[in-house]
């Protein structure tokens, strides 16, 4: 499929190949290494070519080529959650289909072409091609350069058969006596898609040969396709491999985690789950639920520990499991033998009590120490840190602390920006003067941070509407490119525990600006206990969710769990808390 040896001569040549044969048995070099032609100039020389076990002989120029070719890193890499289904441009209603069994060419009507004016992208031929039939459509492509990659592309979204996608690399590799590494990948993505594990391990005996070093998308999809097979054990050589020269990603980890678990490899799903966690691989929720599904009906205390812990692990990061992740939660338990675990799906309401097993869930406010404390680091690392006034001014926010001062304590810190997008189709200052006028019902006193361009008439802000507003609340009119949510953390904690504020925005980057964990655990618990959510409802009003009275976090107590779970999985932390619990307890 490419040339794999530089012009080095017959000696150097037969070195390396006495290197390949220490690496692979006889019978196998034979199948790898296999072509002779002649070079112009000079006499008739062997020189082997790489093909895969089920591909023919394919003579190519040899070429010195034994780094990475220099890519872009968008060309070759491949992101960590993504569908197999590479984002390709949208394929025209008509679709073309191009077939042909290896013999004769076929002559091709204009109609079975696509324009190279009009359309971007081309459908995948059903059966191999001979080279007259790829050079035809590569001519009528728009872009020849990149018809290669396009059509790989479109073999992926279509999953086209293996035979087509190597007659095109046959094809390419007889016209430019060498493959790239990107289209090389693009190869591998469709192998792995199908599961076809010889062609995988051929693909990177190539590679390993021909490159000496893999970018990270390439060692993900080599290790995902053995570690579905039952080679999987060849994934966990390439992990350690990988390790060698970068941190794994945690698509790699997922697939040697889920890999072992599935042959009943607990303990080695443990080792590799810690050696994650161990370099600040974030695990995805596909490896956490991978060990409740495969832990079923195991009497092994240690093991039940483990999990115990990846609960905890859920509770310390404020993740929610989606249904599918609770359920295996559920029957994990349940199946403990001996256990004596129920559980039960339940709503639990304002009072933070369990209508199942009444147990009363944690209370959602810090003790007194723990405000003042965390007010303290909140205001020293986040609101006087560096990334404060990146966007805001000494200036600007010592006249904002002088306002404040003299006007504390506020019951509603508003983000008035925020909340003014909530309903697109209407003007911004019509939906915070209804909320405004939502939130001032029982004479909570609000303060509301907007920016000085709503003092400004315009599509979506009016004076006379912003006058009637500041009748009901304070406001403080920021800079525009001021950043507002040190402003919204500042005003809420200096007017007391009872203050609550609102916004959408996570605060995400202000609580990774805390030192230690214990500040940032606090940090979570606070904002759940004070940031009110909101939503526009069909009516079209804003529907405003109080923050809960209690936790909404995993907990124990040793012989109860309770676990809030969401129906729909969602990557991203939400300050939207689930109200659906499963209660776990044992008799």
């Amino acid at each position: 499929m490419m040339a794999l040896f530089s012009q080095t001569g017959q000696q150097g040549f037969q070195a390396l190949l006495w290197k390949c044969h220490m690496l692979w048995p006889v019978s196998r070099c034979r199948q790898l290494f296999a072509a002779s032609f002649s070079i112009p100039g000079r006499e008739k020389i062997n020189y082997f070519s790489f093909m895969t076990s089920s591909s023919t002989a394919l003579p190519v120029d040899p070429k010195e080529t034994d780094v990475l070719p220099t890519k872009k890193r968008s060309e070759i890499d491949h992101e960590e959650e993504k569908e197999w289904d590479e984002e390709t441009e949208e394929v025209p209603e008509g679709k073309f289909h191009f077939s042909s069994s290896i013999g004769a060419a076929k002559k091709w009507s204009t109609s079975q072409v696509l324009s190279r004016h009009r359309f971007s992208i081309v459908q995948p031929p059903e059966k191999p091609l001979q080279a007259e039939e790829w050079n035809k459509l590569r001519e009528d492509y728009q872009s020849p350069g990149k018809f290669e990659e396009v059509m790989l592309n479109n073999m992926i979204r279509c999953n086209s058969p293996i035979d087509v996608a190597k007659s095109l690399l046959t094809d390419l590799a007889k016209r430019n006596g060498d493959i790239a590494y990107n289209v090389l990948v693009k190869y591998l993505t469709l192998c792995v898609r199908q599961g076809q594990v010889s062609e995988i391990r051929d693909v990177y005996d190539i590679m390993k040969v021909r490159f000496k070093v893999l970018e990270s998308g390439a060692y993900s999809l080599l290790i995902r396709g053995l570690s579905n097979s039952d080679q999987w054990r060849m994934a966990l050589t390439l992990l350690e491999e990988v390790k060698k020269i970068m941190i794994p990603s945690r698509t790699c980890y997922e697939s040697c985690i889920k890999a072992a678990s599935r042959h009943q490899e607990m303990k080695l799903a443990f080792e590799l789950y810690e050696a994650m966690l161990a370099k600040d691989v974030v695990p995805t929720l596909g490896i956490l639920q991978s060990f409740f599904d495969f832990s079923r009906h195991m009497k092994d205390e240690e093991l039940q520990k483990k999990l115990f812990g990846i609960l905890l692990y859920l509770r310390e990061n404020q993740i929610y499991p989606h249904k599918t992740f609770m359920q295996s939660i559920k029957l994990w338990f349940e199946s403990i033998p001996g256990g004596n675990w129920r559980g039960h799906l339940t709503n639990i309401k304002d009072s933070g009590r369990c209508p199942v097993c009444n147990h009363q869930l944690e209370d959602s406010n810090l003790t007194e120490e723990e405000y003042s404390n965390l007010s303290k680091r909140i205001i020293k690392d986040v609101i006087h840190g560096t990334d404060t006034f990146r966007k805001t001014s000494p200036q600007e926010f010592e006249a904002f602390q002088t306002f404040v001062e003299n006007r504390l304590p506020f019951d509603i810190v508003i983000d008035g920006l925020n909340v003014s997008h909530i309903k697109a189709r209407r003007m911004q200052c019509e939906n915070l003067f209804d909320a405004v006028n939502c939130l001032a019902k029982e004479n909570a006193r609000l303060l509301v941070l907007g920016r000085k361009h709503m003092l400004k008439n315009s599509s979506n802000w009016k004076i006379e509407i912003m006058k009637e507003m500041q009748n009901k609340a304070d406001f403080f009119f920021a800079e525009n490119i001021s950043d507002d949510d040190a402003f919204l953390l500042y005003a809420t904690l200096r007017s007391g525990k009872h203050c609550k504020f609102v916004t959408r925005d996570f605060l995400r980057d202000h609580k990774a600006c805390l030192s230690d964990s214990g500040m940032r655990h606090l940090f979570r618990k606070w904002q759940r206990g004070h940031q009110i959510a909101f939503s526009a409802s069909a009516e079209g009003s804003i529907k405003f969710l109080p923050a809960f009275c209690y936790d909404c976090v995993v907990q124990t107590t040793g012989d109860t769990w309770h676990i809030p779970y969401k129906d729909v999985f969602e990557e991203k932390y939400s300050y939207q808390v689930p109200t659906k619990w499963l209660c776990i307890r044992q008799k």
